[in-house]
């Protein structure tokens, strides 16, 4: 016979794990419908508490479960000092979770993660989506998601609007009459570049015009800059567009190898901005995401959600960003 746990109790009552705690500890701050709905379920169910539930009730786990793919973590280092940092003022311990392209999947990790017992989980995976998170919403496990835009009773969401940013870069360039712009395909970062593509769909359609300069790169090629290579024997833009600095700095060499001059022939903008892209010759042009204030925004959300997620209005947080004009660009 299958062991009931206070998870099938939060699920039965449709309720987060935090609140069966409270009233398995018998808390005053919950309301007193919640609290028959939780007793109701418990008796349903024929619960009965445990050292971890009460453990659990009390906080004494103390523990955030944080997920972020293995191929991301050149990019992420601020990210994770962010949400560290956050975690120390409010007394929790942090566990990494990495994910492998092709190897670890998703609801794997997300079930061992609730076996762990953790008060609460950080994500950050540009490739996920609302569906794969059902998995821990049924558990209701307080959840932030960093990159993507959304929310739910337990998900909260830190996020920069690429498709915003792109769209009013792109809406600049048209209104001074250039219209050559072209984005290359990341195969890394799929989610993210759709984002970029939608934005610049829009800015397009808005002024009139059809987006079709997409430069997707074949799966026979095993980097962007082979295939850029051949490219730019035969192609030139007005502005190219990429989403990290491998790909601006591939775009860059294969355009001089071409013949070509950036920025008077061809303008190169990078929207992950690093410290390489002024290390380049000329410097390439980017936009600062603010890195370490999404790790850190994303553990106050969530420390929010543990404690007061009943008064959490705001789950969906976008934070902005600063474009950075370098020598490729006019």
């Amino acid at each position: 016979m299958k062991r009931i746990t206070i998870y099938d109790v939060a699920k039965e009552a449709d309720v987060s794990l935090a609140t069966v705690s409270r009233v398995i500890n018998g808390s005053e701050v919950v309301r007193e419908d919640t609290r028959m709905k939780v007793q109701e379920a418990i008796e349903k169910l024929g619960y009965k508490p445990n050292a971890i539930a009460q453990g659990l009730a009390l906080q004494k786990t103390t523990t955030i479960a944080m997920i972020i793919p293995e191929a991301s973590f050149f990019y992420t280092g601020q990210l994770i000092n962010g949400l560290i940092d956050v975690a120390k003022i409010y007394k929790y311990n942090m566990i990494l979770h990495t994910t492998t392209e092709g190897i670890s999947e998703m609801n794997d990790i997300i079930e061992t993660i609730i076996k762990s017992h953790v008060d609460g989980v950080v994500i950050f995976n540009d490739k996920l989506n609302k569906e794969e998170l059902n998995t821990l919403t049924r558990y209701q496990i307080p959840i932030v998601v960093i990159g993507n835009r959304m929310s739910d009773d337990v998900i909260g969401s830190v996020y920069v609007d690429y498709a915003k940013l792109i769209y009013e870069y792109a809406c600049d360039y048209i209104k001074r009459g250039i219209t050559d712009i072209a984005l290359v395909e990341d195969r890394k970062n799929v989610a993210m570049v759709k984002q970029l593509r939608d934005g610049l769909e829009q800015a397009f359609s808005e002024n009139g015009l059809s987006f079709d300069n997409y430069i997707a790169i074949p799966k026979e090629y095993r980097s962007s800059y082979l295939y850029l290579q051949k490219y730019m024997q035969q192609h030139r833009h007005a502005l190219m567009i990429t989403y990290r600095d491998s790909q601006a700095m591939a775009v860059l060499n294969t355009a001089k190898e071409a013949g070509i001059s950036v920025p008077d022939e061809m303008e190169i903008a990078c929207v992950l901005d690093s410290k390489y892209l002024s290390m380049a010759r000329p410097q390439i042009t980017g936009f600062k995401i603010p890195d370490y204030d999404l790790g850190a925004v994303a553990m106050r959300l969530l420390t929010k959600m543990l404690h007061e997620e009943d008064d959490v209005l705001d789950k969906e947080i976008e934070l902005s960003y600063i474009y950075t004009p370098r020598k490729s660009t006019k």
